[in-house]
C-alpha cells in the first residue's frame, strides 16, 4: 500500500506490444546489445514473357522427343551429355572445346558434369555414359585416398 501523498507511478507500455518497434525500448530508444531489425524485402518482380516467345517455347516442348522432355534434363544439361560422348586425344583440345561450346571455364563444366552424374534424370537419358563417368570418378577417388 503507496501512502496518501506519494504520486501514482506512470504505467510503462509493454515493449512486446504489437505496435512497438523491434530493438525500441518503451521510450522508443535504442536498447543496448539489440540489433536493429531491417525492414521486409521486397518480392523480387517476376520476368514477362512475350507471348511469341512464349507460343515457340510450347511448340518446341511439343516437338521434342518424349525422351528427351520425359528425362528432365535442361538443353544445356543434355548438351554436356553429348559433348562427354566424344573422344578427345589431347586434354587441352577438349578444354578449349569446352569454351568454345559452352563458355565455361573447364572447372566449371566438370563442376555441372560431377552433378550430372548424381541426377537420376542423367542416368535414365544415358546410362551406359553415365555408368562409365562414374566408374572414372570412383576409380580417381581411390587413386587419390592412397
Amino acid at each position: 500500500m503507496q501512502p496518501a501523498d506519494a504520486a501514482p507511478a506512470a504505467a510503462e507500455p509493454p515493449t512486446d506490444a504489437p505496435d512497438a518497434t523491434p530493438g525500441l525500448g518503451a521510450a522508443g530508444n535504442a536498447r543496448p546489445g539489440a540489433a536493429p531489425v531491417p525492414p521486409p524485402r521486397s518480392v523480387p518482380a517476376q520476368e514477362t514473357v512475350p507471348a511469341e516467345v512464349d507460343d515457340a517455347r510450347r511448340a518446341a516442348s511439343a516437338d521434342a522427343a518424349p525422351s528427351a522432355t520425359a528425362a528432365g534434363l535442361t538443353e544445356r544439361e543434355q548438351a554436356i551429355l553429348a559433348f562427354e560422348q566424344q573422344w578427345w586425344r589431347h586434354a587441352g583440345a577438349k578444354e578449349q572445346a569446352i569454351r568454345d561450346a559452352f563458355g565455361l571455364s573447364a572447372t566449371r563444366y566438370y563442376q555441372l558434369l560431377n552433378g550430372l552424374l548424381d541426377n537420376p534424370a542423367a542416368l535414365a537419358a544415358e546410362p551406359v555414359l553415365i555408368g562409365r563417368l562414374r566408374r572414372l570418378r570412383s576409380s580417381r577417388a581411390r587413386n587419390r585416398r592412397r
